[in-house]
């Protein structure tokens, strides 16, 4: 089963969402969009800025734990993109 590990943007909140989804990553991005609750739910602007393909959902899982484990914004963004 392909996986897919990725970043939202929002630019209102100025925040960041990592995740992971077997989904398509348009359709999951489509239902953080919607209305929900959860940490996206308050902001409508989401959009992907960032994407990792891997061949199984515990790797997604692994590398959305890692970089959550970074807990730092700076570095989040200086890794994925500032190259």
């Amino acid at each position: 089963m392909n996986a897919t590990f990725y970043i939202l943007y929002s630019n209102d909140a100025d925040k960041y969402y990592i995740g992971h989804t077997t989904e398509p990553i348009k359709e999951r991005l489509r239902k953080h969009l919607s209305n929900h609750d959860g940490f996206t739910a308050k902001y409508k602007d989401w959009t992907i800025i960032y994407t990792e393909e891997y061949a199984t959902k515990e790797l997604a899982y692994q590398r959305e734990r890692q970089v959550k484990a970074w807990k730092s914004r700076k570095k989040i963004a200086r890794f994925f993109f500032y190259f």
